[in-house]
């Protein structure tokens, strides 16, 4: 018995049915994807980290903010940068230091394990060429030091229209970011605050 083959069988169904197939499949896989953000940010661990806010507007998409963050720029793995390259996969193992603000205090191939207070999380390598920041978070590429840079998906902010010049404008010592990071180190923005008063707040969904 000839089994008839895949593209046969569709052209069977009849069009309604494949169109809603289609949609419950497109609609299935967009609510898996707002659940899995909704369950970092209501089970994650919160890190506090100082941001850099960079760049305003998106005329698409209203206004947003992107941000930079001291964890961005990371030292590379004792003995060298381990041969990490642009778009491989890390670990940044995040301590807080004395103001209980975020530092990345090492960087890993592997989940490592932690232990106290120490969070871990998951990022990518964007440049193993990154300039060191000095003692006032600036860049500093005269330093002769060269850290790896990592993206951690926290790095653009959408916030009401009209109000990310505000934000882009505010000193960067006054701006702070809430972010909930998941057992697996994937990371999501929760709050965001300027002079230690909420600004925004991340809704579950």
């Amino acid at each position: 018995m000839r089994v008839p083959s895949a593209d046969a069988f569709m052209t069977r169904v009849p069009l309604l049915w494949r169109v809603l197939a289609a949609m419950l499949l497109l609609t299935g896989g967009l609510l898996a994807m707002v659940e899995s953000r909704a369950g970092i940010l209501r089970s994650g661990a919160e890190v506090r980290l100082k941001t850099v806010p960079v760049d305003p507007r998106d005329l698409f998409r209203g206004d947003y903010v992107v941000l930079a963050y001291p964890i961005s720029t990371v030292e590379g793995p004792a003995g060298g940068d381990g041969g990490l390259r642009r778009g491989d996969a890390v670990f940044v193992t995040l301590t807080p230091d004395s103001e209980g603000f975020a530092r990345a205090s090492a960087v890993a191939r592997t989940r490592p394990a932690v232990t106290g207070s120490d969070v871990v999380i998951a990022g990518r390598v964007q440049s193993t060429g990154a300039c060191a920041l000095n003692e006032t978070g600036e860049a500093d590429c005269g330093s002769g030091r060269r850290r790896l840079r990592i993206a951690y998906g926290l790095e653009s902010y959408f916030v009401p229209q009209g109000e990310g010049r505000a934000i882009e404008t505010t000193q960067r010592s006054r701006i702070e970011v809430v972010a909930a990071v998941s057992a697996g180190g994937e990371a999501a923005i929760k709050r965001l605050l300027i002079d230690g008063k909420l600004v925004y707040a991340e809704p579950p969904y």
